[in-house]
């Protein structure tokens, strides 16, 4: 018997504004009942995702969420080496980008991209890539080494170009992860303490692959939303009254998923998560 009771998936954002057509947040309870949209058509603002997670999230909830926990440590012993301000470890992290984003509305993080020394490590628009930005497709993260292993193909969290990039999204996601640590466990920075709410890392793609999409083709289409959701092991969704958004099918497939794969022991300990990852990386549930 799982200790959790709901499982949900926030498909998150980290575009401008006071309010993110790209946020989604599906729910569903242990069993097959298919999940279902929070406040569907509702158009999210990064605030409000942070209440729901603290005030209004049913306890017992296993919580996936869309970005990135953490940038790449290991390749260089350093977030962002020669800068005397460079964290030791996630949390430090997430402080470091609260800190340097106090003033930014909406839980932005431009000050942060904006920052002198924190910029040579990022890839900006307008063809502003930094000298320490690594070349190619940026540095990676373990976990995501391990992604590729399995079929992904991840982008660096210090991208923040391109449709396929996280790494506004995890900019964002760490004033998030700030604010909510002390009230919510965050795997792997945190053990799963065995009861209560707990934060993990997801990748929707991940679900997606799970349930016979192909690499490279894994948003999911309204027609084929329920053939996808049977595939992990869900019954079929109430049909939205609102629009269907990629946003809102990856989160509802995603959920579901989390459901399915949050039973097998190997998720909870993959090969590559030493403790050194689990206090600086982070990693991806699913991943193996």
């Amino acid at each position: 018997m799982s200790r959790f009771s709901h499982f949900a998936a926030i498909d998150w954002s980290g575009a401008i504004g006071p309010r993110q057509p790209g946020i989604a947040i599906a729910l569903c309870v242990h069993g097959r009942t298919a999940p279902a949209l929070i406040r569907p058509g509702h158009i999210w603002s990064r605030q409000e995702v942070l209440d729901w997670l603290l005030h209004e999230m049913p306890q017992g909830t296993l919580v996936g969420l869309d970005l990135g926990l953490s940038f790449p440590f290991l390749d260089r012993n350093a977030f962002f080496p020669h800068w005397v301000e460079s964290p030791s470890d996630g949390r430090a992290l997430w402080a470091l980008v609260e800190r340097i984003c106090a003033d930014d509305p909406h839980l932005s993080a431009g000050s942060f991209v904006d920052h002198t020394d924190a910029a040579r490590h990022f890839r900006r628009h307008g063809g502003r890539e930094g000298d320490l930005f690594g070349g190619g497709r940026g540095r990676l993260r373990l976990t995501e080494h391990a992604q590729q292993a399995q079929g992904l193909n991840p982008c660096s969290n210090l991208n923040l170009v391109g449709a396929a990039q996280v790494g506004k999204s995890s900019l964002t996601g760490m004033r998030l992860l700030h604010r909510a640590q002390h009230h919510l466990p965050v795997w792997p920075f945190d053990p799963d303490p065995g009861s209560g709410s707990l934060i993990v890392e997801i990748y929707t793609s991940l679900a997606a692959l799970a349930a016979g999409k192909r690499k490279g083709q894994t948003k999911i289409a309204a027609d084929e939303l329920d053939m996808r959701l049977a595939a992990v092991g869900s019954g079929p969704h109430v049909p939205l009254t609102s629009r269907y958004s990629d946003h809102a099918t990856d989160a509802l497939l995603t959920a579901a998923w989390l459901r399915q794969a949050h039973g097998r022991p190997a998720l909870w300990a993959p090969a590559g998560l030493t403790q050194t990852v689990a206090r600086t990386e982070g990693w991806t549930f699913g991943i193996a």
